[in-house]
């Protein structure tokens, strides 16, 4: 009868799985107390009898008994513990090993949240628990299907995770373009904020001597409370009426012309000259970024001899004064709404002189903290300004334009005195420069024509053909005999005694444009710049003139715009199509620095 129960109790907990088959099995439970069966079973060592009489007291309560089987189970878990433990705060049972490890983890209960330790952790003693295999485990269809099923279930959570991967890279990489596009234009924006504070302090520096130029000429320019228009007077062909250039300044150039031409009698070639044996060796000492990089370029240099100071002119609308012994910046000259095209000082350098593609000319007035301010803005031109070149005087300097004229004017009032224009220049002027006794002015123009003028009576006295191209650069030698041009097709050396070409210097290829020769100002060396830079050693008219030295284009833009040599050819200034101005000589010669690597 025994066995027989058994059996029936074993069956009824493999199929019991709904609320109904729940209380089948309580009542199965209840069922030996209602016919009072009396059945014993062995507990340890010893064997217990339980009896199931309806008479015993207490009596048995099957529900306490169902509950008393579901509760046993870890909070955590939801299994058996094999080891249970309860909290004395709370009363929960949980696994000993799980609550421990979240004791350590966090010091409370996982479940109420209160604060648990290890001391709450009261364990019960009970026999070990042998879990039971599940169904799907029972057979070898049931475990490979339970296999198959972890299997897919894996599969899918690998999707998934690879889903979500490739959606996170796509989001960083979306953030990392953001992060980068907003800090360049942060630098953008910071880079503009500068440039608008250095423009805002040179009008800063400009309005006061603006403002009292214009009170100076108003005050000059009314005549019993009318104003004088003589500036603005019209001759018959509609053309600005100049004064000219009077007999005391003729006088004034005659005088100069005599004077320095006595002293060329006389000149030696100094000692301090750089040899050539030390020009050989020269090689790049530094280089400086003196323009803007989105406008870069350097199109003009003019060196001050005594003083060592470069200014250089830029395709960023500036020109720069920079002082070579010190290697800083003095000034930044700012005005101009386009390139500078030439740049020239004056005297004892504390005038500068720009002109501009902007069509005007300015004169930079120098001050005590070593800044230059427009002093005066000239409109006489109505193209660009190829050429700026100031005479030997210091008092007069010319400027030339694609407008097809050159002006002569007076540097103290920047008055222009004379507008020459010529017919025949079609193609208007890129460039000039005085002859060095300051009574002859060399122009070169953009139909390949060299042109030279008597300054005092502003006639045409000679002309040379030959070249190809615009002539984009021209220079006289100090001994006054040679002038030297630039063009497409290389330098052509003149002598001025015979008024004939004696050599032409082709360093480049057709395709390559020499766009500057210079002169020593002992006229014992000459540069060249186009592609690259050469240096020849000056010689006489039946002579050969070696090339003894060749610089490499280091800004790789493969165009020199500007070579000009230092004091006695110690160092030599170059500009190209960059915006860095580099200079070449002997290391630590000179107080020069030592070259960068």
């Amino acid at each position: 009868m025994i066995l027989f129960y058994l059996f029936i109790f074993l069956g009824f907990m493999i199929s019991l799985k709904n609320e109904e088959n729940k209380n089948l099995y309580l009542g199965f439970l209840c069922f030996p107390q209602v016919i009072g069966f009396d059945f014993s079973f062995p507990v340890g060592n010893t064997s217990r009898s339980i009896s199931t009489s309806r008479s015993s007291s207490p009596p048995f309560d099957c529900e306490t008994l169902a509950l008393s089987h579901s509760t046993m189970i870890c909070s955590i878990s939801g299994e058996v513990p094999e080891e249970p433990v309860v909290s004395k705060s709370s009363g929960l049972l949980f696994e000993k090993r799980l609550i421990e490890r979240h004791i350590l983890d966090y010091g409370k209960c996982p479940v109420s949240g209160e604060a648990l330790t290890i001391d709450d952790l009261v364990p019960i003693k009970a026999g070990k628990v042998v879990k039971p295999r599940p169904v799907q485990a029972a057979s070898i269809p049931g475990m490979l299907g339970m296999f198959q099923n972890e299997w897919d279930a894996l599969v899918l959570s690998a999707f998934a995770s690879e889903q979500q991967l490739h959606t996170t890279r796509q989001e960083l990489s979306h953030c990392l373009y953001q992060h980068d596009s907003a800090c360049r234009v942060i630098a953008r924006l910071k880079k503009e904020l500068d440039e608008a504070k250095t423009m805002l302090a040179n009008l800063e520096r400009q309005a006061p001597m603006a403002a009292s130029t214009a009170v100076a000429a108003s005050a000059s320019a009314l005549s019993n409370g009318k104003r004088a228009a003589e500036d603005d007077a019209l001759g018959p062909d509609g053309k600005k009426i100049r004064p000219g250039i009077s007999a005391s300044i003729i006088t004034e150039l005659t005088d100069c012309n005599a004077a320095l031409s006595q002293l060329r009698k006389k000149r030696q070639i100094p000692l301090t000259l750089a040899s050539v044996d030390a020009v050989e060796r020269y090689t790049q000492l530094n280089s400086y970024p003196l323009h803007k990089t989105n406008k870069a370029g350097i199109l003009s240099i003019d060196i001050h001899q005594s003083k060592d100071l470069i200014a250089t002119g830029g395709v960023d609308t500036n020109a720069v004064v920079f002082n070579r012994s010190s290697g800083e910046i003095l000034s930044t000259l700012t005005g101009h709404s386009k390139k500078v095209s030439s740049v020239k000082f004056v005297a004892d350098g504390e005038l500068v002189v720009t002109g501009s593609a902007d069509k005007t000319v300015r004169v930079w007035q120098g001050s005590e903290n070593g800044n230059y301010d427009c002093k005066h803005v000239l409109r006489d031109h109505t193209a660009e300004v190829q050429a700026v070149t100031v005479h030997a005087t210091n008092n007069y300097f010319v400027t030339a334009s694609l407008d097809n004229s050159w002006c002569f004017y007076d540097l103290s009032s920047s008055l222009c005195l004379a507008q020459v224009e010529d017919s025949s220049a079609s193609d208007g002027y890129t460039s000039a420069a005085f002859h060095p006794d300051g009574l002859i002015l060399g122009t070169g123009t953009a139909g390949a024509v060299v042109k030279i003028w008597d300054v005092k009576s502003q006639a045409n006295v000679a002309r040379f053909d030959g070249h190809v191209g615009a002539v984009t650069a021209i220079s006289f030698s100090e001994n006054g005999y040679f002038l030297s041009t630039a063009a497409q097709d290389g330098v052509k050396l003149w002598d001025l005694r015979k008024l004939r070409n004696f050599r032409t210097l082709s360093p480049y290829d057709e395709n390559t444009p020499t766009q500057s020769v210079e002169f020593d100002h002992s006229g014992s060396y000459l540069a060249i710049g186009g592609s690259d830079i050469r240096v020849y050693q000056v010689a006489s008219v039946k002579s050969e003139w070696n090339c003894i030295k060749t610089f490499p284009d280091l800004s790789g833009t493969g165009k020199i715009n500007s070579v000009r040599f230092g004091p006695d050819a110690k160092y030599i200034a170059v500009g190209s199509m960059d915006r860095n101005l580099r200079l070449f000589g002997l290391p630590g010669e000179d107080g020069t620095m030592e070259p960068e690597s």
